[in-house]
């Protein structure tokens, strides 16, 4: 087994990133390079990928419960409606990461992904790749593809705002629209077996 794969205490083989963290473990097997097309996960998604830009992933992923709670379960209506009184009680809830920017940008990203045409998930979905290879190894993987930067400029263009091309590859990662689990973990393409209770995150 390679150094970017590791066995975890139930004996499956995932990717190294997920440590002995069993929060990382649970996102890595239900959620991370599973394809979704509901709405609130994909908020979330693009959310958390506001707020890592210039921060780690580790940081971001260790307040995910409070950003829940704090943008109201990742309902794009509900934010969409908040006001700036809002924005500024947010700037103050020491459970999240007070950056006024990304906070207003979060409302106006929510605000895009309603109004927005083509939707969010369409763009999504006609940037789908399916891999018929795993990448071999961690450092195989791209922090951005020329589909990421295509997909960032549209979304750009659409009123999103803090969606580089680097947040949106990871938000491509996030959602499952391509699968950069890499090879030996259980999550791979090329996986030898069929991963028990891995299913498409659509409701």
């Amino acid at each position: 087994m390679s150094s970017d794969v590791i066995l975890g205490h139930d004996g499956k083989p995932r990717c190294a990133w997920v440590g002995g963290d069993a929060a990382f473990a649970r996102y890595h097997d239900e959620v991370w390079g599973t394809r979704t097309y509901d709405q609130s996960a994909m908020f979330e998604a693009l959310t958390l990928g506001v707020f890592e830009v210039g921060l780690s992933w580790s940081i971001v992923f260790g307040k995910r419960d409070a950003f829940r709670r704090a943008f109201r379960g990742f309902d794009a209506a509900e934010v969409a409606a908040m006001t700036g009184q809002d924005v500024d009680l947010l700037v103050q809830d020491t459970s999240i990461i007070r950056n006024r920017g990304k906070i207003q940008a979060t409302v106006e990203n929510a605000r895009a992904m309603l109004s927005a045409s083509p939707s969010l998930a369409t763009l999504a979905k006609s940037y789908e790749t399916t891999r018929e290879r795993a990448p071999r190894s961690v450092a195989d993987l791209p922090k951005s593809t020329a589909q990421a930067e295509a997909f960032a400029k549209q979304l750009k263009s659409q009123g999103y705002r803090y969606v580089g091309p680097t947040s949106v590859y990871a938000f491509m990662q996030n959602v499952g629209v391509v699968n950069d689990h890499v090879h030996g973990c259980f999550r791979a393409t090329d996986y030898a077996a069929t991963p028990a209770g891995v299913e498409d995150r659509n409701p």
